[in-house]
């Protein structure tokens, strides 16, 4: 029989669940990590919310684990890496959290525009301060949403019910889709100048950290207030700070901040200020839905072998594993590929299996490929909730199939349309295990997939490997291999080029300054 651990306070249905399907199970919320380490060898599997941290250590001890299961969205307390290395599967339930999220996002908008806790402190302490705290009605505001995906979405339909204004920014949002939301899908220097308040609903990237700072709070309205309820670390808390010690906003209200927990933090006690302990998932519900989603997801591993919301695997059953392994490469690198050199929103995305590849159970390529494509902006996007966040945006998905090819045995292309463009991207396997591009918008061009990349569109004239080449030289960059593809002589041509170690930004540029580049771009997989 199964035994399983619950190491963290949660809802008692877990239990019931685990009782329910013929798993063992014991509740030790509290332990030390040493504790941990003493009895963790004993489980099959391990439920946890945010308290527990599974270190390195912890995974070595747990010689019969194969599954952590994490009841809730984040899994900074997991060592992801260490878990893969051993073996140990690591899922979490990505969608239990969102109505009460939003609404937590919604509560603090109102108490900001109220004046609320400092309104209730100062009635508490019998001062009677009815004219300090004149308080902004949401009716007819313009609400910014920055990230319309699960949860900004249900903010915008919450908002557009107190019959605000919604703008929305999100590299992924379409037009239609905005449209069918009742949103102006807008870019993110209007949702900075033209909002009355600004929520954040995006995960902490390198590209989102610090995406409210100096400059975007210098761009707003000073009667413009900030929620964020999503992640630490999207707002420059010095940044704010200032802006607010200098009246350049109306105020903020956060749930979560660069360092937490937040037991001592340079916006504590600023009378601009509305915190929250980093509440937006504390509903009974949500806490519920976490605990029987989180339940149900490990018992039907252990007992059936079905993977749900992995983080460390694709979803995919026995049989098909050892014939989709060498594709799931070919897919995700495919998918990342079209993702980093897509720069506006995607309205559809057409996959098309040729030769063997067509003959496969082809949901995990698709799921793997939007993955990939999603990637770039959302840091917590996997094969399962990859179609769901490709939905939510408005993106088509379509496949289909071709089981014959001229000169391969098999290939993947993958076709992305935006709302100003048509690209796509083929791969294959060489040998059936090395995942190659052998075409970017009509162009052959052969390539292998390596961890630093860059990508460039440039005109076929003379010296441009050798402009390349020196500018790589003097940064002391090391080509590992340079791929040249063109249409037609003296026209379009595409080059990929292989680089051992880092480009720096200074170099981007200055081979951008090159006369036959159009366009130059760095990837990383």
């Amino acid at each position: 029989m199964p035994k399983v651990l619950i190491s963290d306070k949660m809802s008692p249905l877990a239990k019931e669940v685990f009782e329910k399907r013929g798993i063992d199970v014991d509740v030790k919320p509290g332990l030390s990590p040493e504790e941990l380490i003493e009895i963790i060898g004993e489980y099959d599997g391990l439920a946890i919310r945010s308290s527990t941290t599974v270190t390195p250590e912890i995974l070595a001890a747990a010689s019969n684990l194969k599954v952590i299961g994490r009841a809730g969205i984040g899994t900074d307390n997991i060592d992801k890496q260490a878990a893969t290395a051993r073996g140990v599967i690591v899922m979490n339930t990505p969608f239990g959290n969102s109505i009460t999220t939003a609404e937590h996002a919604i509560a603090m908008m109102f108490a900001l525009a109220r004046s609320i806790p400092q309104a209730n402190k100062s009635t508490h302490e019998g001062k009677w301060e009815k004219s300090k705290f004149m308080g902004r009605e949401l009716y007819g505001k313009t609400l910014g949403i920055i990230g319309c995906g699960n949860i900004g979405s249900i903010v915008a339909d919450r908002a557009r019910a107190l019959q605000m204004k919604v703008l929305a920014y999100d590299p992924f949002l379409t037009e239609e889709r905005a449209l069918k939301m009742g949103v102006r899908k807008v870019d993110l220097d209007q949702i900075f100048t033209d909002s009355d308040f600004i929520s954040l609903h995006v995960p902490l990237t390198d590209k989102t950290r610090g995406i409210i700072n100096a400059d975007a709070i210098e761009k707003m309205k000073p009667t413009a207030g900030i929620i964020n309820c999503a992640r630490g670390g999207l707002i420059d808390e010095k940044a704010l700070k200032t802006a607010l010690d200098n009246d350049k906003l109306m105020g903020a209200a956060l749930d979560v901040f660069e360092v937490e927990p937040a037991k001592d933090n340079i916006l504590f006690n600023h009378d601009k200020i509305i915190c929250t302990p980093h509440l937006g998932a504390s509903t009974t519900e949500a806490q519920e839905n976490v605990a029987l989603q989180v339940a149900e997801q490990i018992a039907d591993y252990l007992l059936t072998g079905a993977v749900t919301n992995a983080l460390n695997m694709p979803s995919v059953s026995a049989e098909d594993a050892p014939k989709l392994r060498p594709y799931m490469d070919l897919a995700d690198k495919l998918g990342s590929f079209a993702g980093q050199i897509s720069r506006q929103a995607v309205k559809s995305i057409e996959i098309l299996y040729e030769g063997n590849a067509a003959k496969l159970n082809v949901k995990p390529l698709t799921s793997l490929i939007l993955a990939g494509l999603l990637k770039p902006s959302l840091e917590d996007v996997n094969i399962v909730s990859a179609p769901l966040r490709a939905q939510e945006r408005g993106i088509e998905i379509k496949e289909s199939f071709k089981d014959t090819m001229a000169n391969l045995q098999t290939a993947i292309r993958v076709t992305i349309e935006t709302e100003k463009s048509r690209n796509n991207v083929d791969g294959t396997l060489f040998g059936l295990h090395d995942p190659r591009i052998i075409c970017i918008d009509a162009v052959p061009i052969e390539s292998e997939i390596t961890p630093t990349m860059l990508f460039v569109r440039n005109l076929d004239k003379p010296g441009l490997i050798g402009g390349l080449g020196t500018i790589l030289g003097d940064a002391g960059a090391n080509i590992a291999s340079f791929n040249l593809g063109r249409q037609k002589s003296g026209g379009k041509a595409i080059a990929i080029v292989s680089i051992d170690g880092e480009v720096s930004n200074d170099t981007i540029k200055k081979i951008e300054k090159l006369p036959q580049i159009e366009r130059v771009q760095l990837l990383k997989f």
